[in-house]
């Protein structure tokens, strides 16, 4: 990453001169001179062209009035005019009076490797409806995800084929075979997208998401980010601060560079445990429901023995100790996977498999968009940072964590391993700092104290980075994502913002929502 002094001057005249648009202050510009000369050429001709939106492929599933198109996007910034890839685009048009249109948000789900072409169908959700009649919303496939000039490191069919194990405390043994793994894996990423692959970052996601702004006609980004979309939606704001018209953090990923992404990681997993626990005081308080236990402790013990059972004989054929870890997982994501999972884990016990399998079971028609989704997420983390080398630093910091967190650690870090032996630069990450001076408008984030896959403190973080944002936060609660959920309080914050630009002062609180019932039904 350049220093910003070499450039800053000449990287405002850029972008004015390209754009039109006011110019940025010199500290928050593109961390690249090249770059920066890159994607001001390719906004200027994204606005230019605008995207032809047509009716979508059968592929992605959106029916009418839902448009789709795509958007060119140069692979490498430093080489605008080199080869360039396209991105799918989704929109459904505002459903309201024109006089009371605002232009268009566009939406990333997060990732890496998140497909944000389904968001146009929130137009179907009350909690949508009003921000939906004034504004286009918007989805799109980042590079690499889905259409989007797709990654690929391994063979679909291998990637999801089960069963297998998942130890918390893993042998000697068991964590060489992970290093082969880890080690073929990254080789396979290399090997299957030779020299692009290195363009593939957090970076360039701003960048798209600037070009893609231009295209869209519009002078300043309205943008809902969770999870990773925060992460890069900062970077944006870093980025291109007078570019922005309103901008919702949801589910914050803490961006302090000595975070990314070898430390969030850590932090995640330990977080994990916690809402691990949330899961199992819950089904203690149902034992008359599921009978897995009266409290967390007996619970626990229910999993293991389930884990155990799986080891030895494979449900389906196909489900192990780690598809079964891996489906509740998603308990640690959303509450809504709660009753489900005991539903699964109760009748496993009493010798009927089929929900188990139902839930857990590898899936061969996504097993492309697994695989890619999973290429993408280990090519930006393994891209955007020089990871640890070291397996000693890797088997230290893991094992010790692993002794007070087990449930994720371990399994966490063998997803991310193949960073340890990425070949290629990597990118220096970008230290966010923006001050009101710079020209953000207020931005809002939003957070669940509880939340797992990125914790609290990540959202602190961000906004003492941000000058001017404000928190609305979500006490007790451990959802991840939670702007236009069940919570009226947080969707109240969150359409004052977009309609009106109305926000409260620094920090607001709501109530947590209503904890799950306990159902039998799956």
């Amino acid at each position: 990453m350049r220093s910003a002094a070499l450039y800053g001057t000449l990287g405002s005249l850029i972008l004015t001169g390209l754009t039109g648009l006011p110019s940025a202050p010199a500290h928050a510009l593109d961390p690249g001179l090249a770059e920066a000369r890159g994607v001001a050429l390719a906004a200027s001709w994204a606005a230019e062209k605008g995207i032809d939106f047509d009716d979508c492929p059968a592929v992605e599933g959106l029916p009418a009035p839902i448009e789709c198109g795509t958007v060119s996007v140069p692979l490498d910034y430093a080489h605008p005019k080199g080869k360039h890839i396209r991105l799918t685009v989704s929109r459904a048009r505002a459903q309201g009076h024109d006089d009371d249109r605002q232009g268009a948000i566009v939406f990333n789900p997060g990732g890496p490797g998140g497909n944000g072409m389904f968001y146009p169908l929130l137009t179907r959700l009350p909690q949508w409806h009003n921000v939906s009649d004034a504004y286009d919303l918007v989805g799109y496939a980042p590079r690499g995800v889905g259409r989007s000039a797709p990654l690929s490191c391994v063979d679909p069919a291998a990637f999801v084929k089960g069963p297998t194990d998942a130890p918390q405390h893993p042998s000697a043994a068991y964590k060489k075979r992970q290093l082969a793994k880890a080690r073929a894996y990254a080789r396979g990423c290399a090997r299957r997208n030779g020299s692009a692959l290195r363009h593939y970052t957090s970076l360039n996601n701003a960048r798209d998401l600037d070009v893609l702004r231009a295209a869209l006609g519009e002078k300043k980004l309205n943008f809902v980010g969770a999870s990773y979309g925060t992460y890069f939606g900062a970077l944006y704001a870093e980025m291109f601060p007078t570019h922005v018209r309103r901008m919702v953090f949801d589910s914050v990923v803490n961006p302090d560079p000595r975070k990314v992404w070898y430390g969030n990681n850590l932090d995640q997993s330990a977080a994990f445990e916690k809402r691990w626990a949330d899961w199992r005081r819950w089904v203690a308080r149902h034992h008359a429901v599921y009978h897995l236990g009266r409290t967390a402790k007996d619970v626990l013990a229910s999993y293991d023995k389930a884990s155990r059972r799986l080891a030895k004989r494979a449900a389906g054929g196909t489900v192990g100790p780690g598809q079964m870890q891996s489906a509740f997982l998603k308990s640690g994501y959303s509450d809504s996977h709660w009753a489900r999972d005991a539903n699964a884990l109760s009748a496993y016990l009493r010798g009927d498999d089929k929900p188990l399998i139902a839930l857990a079971a590898p899936s061969a028609a996504g097993a492309r968009a697994a695989e890619n989704e999973n290429a993408v997420y280990t090519t930006v983390e393994c891209n955007d940072v020089r990871w640890p080398h070291s397996w000693a630093m890797w088997e230290r910091d893991n094992d010790k964590l692993a002794r007070r967190a087990p449930f994720e650690t371990w399994s966490n870090a063998f997803m991310n391993l193949p960073c340890a032996f990425w070949q290629g630069p990597r990118q220096r990450p970008l230290d966010v700092e923006v001050e009101r001076k710079a020209g953000l408008p207020r931005t809002l984030l939003l957070a669940a104290e509880r939340d797992a896959a990125t914790p609290y403190k990540g959202a602190l973080e961000l906004q003492r980075r941000l000058a001017g944002s404000v928190l609305v936060t979500e006490r007790g609660a451990g959802t991840h994502g939670i702007g236009g959920g069940p919570n009226a309080c947080v969707n109240r914050h969150l359409e004052n913002y977009l309609l009106y630009g109305d926000l409260p002062a620094r920090r607001a609180y709501c109530s947590g929502r209503a904890q799950p019932r306990a159902t039998t039904t799956q």
